[in-house]
């Protein structure tokens, strides 16, 4: 496995995978990595000939409030990790070199960005976006694996995408979930025990409004109520959103209809988790 920081040095392996017909599979992270990142490693190797993990803490898709200091880092394990996954490339550049000091571009994707975790953290997507637009043209993948724990943000990309007519297919992966329900997450480490037996509720949340969805339930507002209710009995929680939009759209919705997705933002402690699921 390579390990590569250089930017130009990057560009050069992945011209050199291209030059000789072999595709590449990219799966973009942030590092302290789990098995939802690594089930995203195992679907690019098995679709491309090459495959390249990133890991870069994005300081662009974090406010001032939000937690960049203390995210969780450790690449000694993840390099070992992704090693054992049979990865090809690492490519961990740094801050200074894709931001360095007269960096002035961001790209700003304007419907898919305004609602849910975009209106709870503001420019947040715009980070995303440029982030990983910045990674579609340094790596130049064949094929781009991204979770659907984080789905707004494969909306987002998959908008940019389109728009700016770039050659990467985006993969969706399903999210991946711990055994009593809760999706992986990195901000997983930050909860107590308390907080992490309490974070289940996410999961059963889902499942109870799937449920009445299809027991006859059309109304996204009775859906959303029972689903606070039910979220609620495992106090103290603080939350941050619970909507039913629509899953190309994003926008909200009165009625449940096969394109609808519930969203749910939810703190337990000092750690934001974010869940979702389709209601059919």
């Amino acid at each position: 496995m390579e390990a590569i920081q250089s930017l130009s040095a990057m560009q050069v392996w992945s011209d050199r995978c291209h030059k000789d017909n072999q595709s590449i599979g990219f799966v973009p992270t942030m590092g302290y990595l789990h098995e939802g990142h690594l089930s995203l490693v195992r679907q690019a190797k098995a679709k491309s000939q090459k495959v390249v993990t990133s890991i870069f803490v994005n300081p662009l898709q974090f406010s001032p409030s939000e937690d960049l200091s203390q995210y969780p880092q450790d690449l000694r394990r993840d390099f070992s990790l992704l090693e054992k996954e049979g990865v090809d490339c690492v490519f961990v550049p740094n801050v200074k070199a894709l931001y360095p000091q007269d960096f002035q571009s961001k790209v700003h994707v304007t419907e898919l960005s305004k609602n849910l975790c975009g209106a709870s953290r503001l420019g947040h997507f715009e980070g995303v976006a440029t982030i990983v637009l910045k990674l579609f043209q340094i790596v130049n993948p064949t094929f781009s694996f991204l979770g659907e724990k984080d789905f707004q943000q494969i909306r987002v990309i998959e908008q940019m995408v389109q728009d700016f007519h770039l050659r990467t297919k985006i993969i969706r992966a399903p999210i991946v979930r711990e055994p009593d329900g809760l999706a992986m997450s990195s901000r997983n480490k930050y909860l107590t025990a308390d907080e992490r037996e309490r974070a289940s509720i996410l999961y059963k949340s889902l499942m109870q409004a799937k449920a009445q969805y299809q027991a006859g339930e059309s109304s996204t507002s009775k859906i959303i109520d029972a689903t606070r209710s039910l979220i609620q009995t495992v106090r103290p929680t603080k939350i941050d959103y619970i909507q039913i939009c629509d899953a190309n759209t994003l926008e909200d919705m009165l009625q449940v209809n096969k394109d609808s997705r519930l969203f749910l933002a939810v703190y337990f402690g000092h750690a934001r988790l974010i869940d979702n699921s389709e209601l059919i």
